[in-house]
């Protein structure tokens, strides 16, 4: 049963891999924008004053100006380091600080290296996925990252996942250890799927 669902979420993923690579440089600033708008309106409606997020690698919706224009305005936010024991630490992002690449190839900030139970500060985690359903389950990359971090919070505040519109599915294959999300962020809408967490 566990090999069916593996495959089913590797297909999916290919796709929707497969997918984001094809969108043009337009359409990826215009995701970027959009984004970052209903990031903004989301961290002022639960008014969030620490917030996780990830830097986005180019496929992905962009988080980069949200970040930058988030510390600008006073919010701290926590940004994802990974760990090859399959968990994260963060460090406080800094607009000018360095981006270098991570151990999966995807941006990750240096700079002072804060241990995992750093998030359980936060107000808000935002967090990649590649796709999400509409009851909240969501499908990550395949390194369980996030699920994680998520399922060892004792308070876990309210996640959004970020996606592309087309990304928010009737359906997604789901293991036991897959973990919900509060909502999903697309460049044109934030909507809420399930009640947080608290």
């Amino acid at each position: 049963m566990a090999d069916a669902i593996d495959d089913a979420k590797r297909a999916l993923r290919a796709d929707l891999r497969e997918r984001r690579q094809q969108h043009s440089e337009a359409t990826r600033e215009a995701a970027a924008a959009g984004v970052k708008a209903q990031l903004d309106a989301l961290v002022d409606r639960l008014g969030a004053r620490s917030v996780s997020c990830f830097l986005s690698t180019p496929t992905e919706p962009g988080t980069h100006e949200f970040i930058t224009d988030a510390t600008a305005r006073g919010i701290r936010v926590l940004l994802p380091i990974t760990r090859v024991d399959g968990l994260l630490d963060w460090a406080v992002a800094d607009p000018t600080g360095d981006i270098a690449e991570g151990l999966f190839g995807v941006p990750e900030p240096v700079g002072e290296v804060l241990s995992p139970s750093a998030v359980n500060d936060v107000d808000l985690l935002i967090i990649p996925a590649a796709a999400v359903n509409r009851t909240g389950m969501r499908l990550g990359w395949g390194r369980g990252y996030f699920d994680k971090t998520i399922g060892s919070m004792e308070r876990c505040p309210p996640v959004y996942a970020v996606i592309f519109d087309s990304e928010l599915i009737d359906e997604v294959p789901r293991d036991l250890h897959d973990q919900p999300v509060t909502g999903v962020v697309t460049p044109t809408q934030t909507i809420t799927l399930a009640p947080a967490r608290r």
